[in-house]
């Protein structure tokens, strides 16, 4: 029986990889870690709930954040992952909780004054959180988080490395009461980085938005540290739960993504900007709801 847990207002980008990918002992810890889960497929919601797992890590964080003093990132790296099987094959997105707060961290050190920082933690816990994070940059040089997350919205980039037909929309499990269910996209690794370089072929070519096209690279780059057979997912997460039942089954916001860059390539302007201008207009109403009473 599930319990009743409720996932933040976030999306998450995942790569899973292959077991292949990683080296031992990794990969023999994540093939045995792999072999007592159950898999989260279309075929068999049942068998557990991304979103529950999501919840829980989302849980967890309040419960550090709350902690005197505050923990801004694990004492040690989660041994947990989210588990797939396609076309038999095994794959495996692991959560990264520790090296996700020390990036999400960094971020927040670049877009923030310390001043703003130190209302939410003691200037100690950010600095010595920042010393562990470069020390083990250091020893992990090629380690790279297999998770990205956003708030209140899924960035347009995101959208780049899907079509429609890759949409998965699993009912709730049950009924109405238990929530809207769950949406995702998933695509193989080497579709997404293919779809990557068409878009921005096209976009250096049609348009002078150098933040679309600076982020776009930047998830591209992102992509190339996997494994050429990994699995791409797009996860709206709790932001399902902000979006009506209509609202969610017209969703098409990969749709427009890809009709708009079409329409960029072909000279079509106006077919391009109405495009966009679907998605903002969808995601800005979504966003408002962040600074709602």
């Amino acid at each position: 029986m599930r319990t009743s847990v409720v996932a933040p207002y976030a999306a998450y980008l995942r790569v899973y990889e292959p077991l292949a990918a990683f080296a031992e002992p990794e990969r023999g810890r994540w093939a045995a870690y792999a072999a007592t889960q159950p898999t989260d497929t279309p075929a068999a919601p049942e068998a557990h709930s991304t979103a529950e797992l999501t919840a829980q890590e989302h849980r967890s964080g309040l419960e550090n954040l709350l902690a005197t003093p505050p923990v801004v990132a694990p004492p040690h790296e989660s041994e947990d992952a989210y588990v797939q099987v396609l076309d038999g094959v095994t794959v495996v997105c692991p959560r990264q909780t520790r090296l996700r707060c020390w990036t999400a961290l960094a971020e927040l050190r670049r877009e923030y004054p310390a001043t703003v920082l130190d209302v939410f933690w003691p200037r100690v816990v950010i600095d010595q959180a920042q010393v562990d994070h470069e020390r083990w940059k250091s020893e992990h040089p090629d380690v790279h988080p297999h998770i990205h997350s956003s708030t209140w919205h899924v960035p347009v980039r995101w959208f780049v490395l899907f079509t429609p037909d890759e949409r998965i929309l699993v009912p709730a499990a049950d009924g109405a009461a238990a929530g809207p269910g769950e949406l995702y996209y998933r695509t193989p690794m080497v579709q997404a980085r293919r779809r990557v370089a068409r878009a921005l072929r096209v976009l250096r070519d049609s348009v002078e938005d150098g933040a679309l096209i600076t982020g776009l690279e930047s998830v591209g780059r992102w992509l190339e540290e996997f494994h050429p057979r990994a699995m791409v997912e797009l996860d709206y997460g709790g932001l399902v739960r902000l979006l009506s039942g209509d609202d969610l089954a017209a969703e098409n916001s990969v749709g427009d993504v890809a009709e708009g860059i079409a329409a960029l390539g072909s000279g079509d302007g106006a077919r391009a900007s109405a495009a966009y201008r679907r998605i903002t207009e969808r995601w800005q109403s979504v966003r408002a709801l962040e600074h709602a009473s």
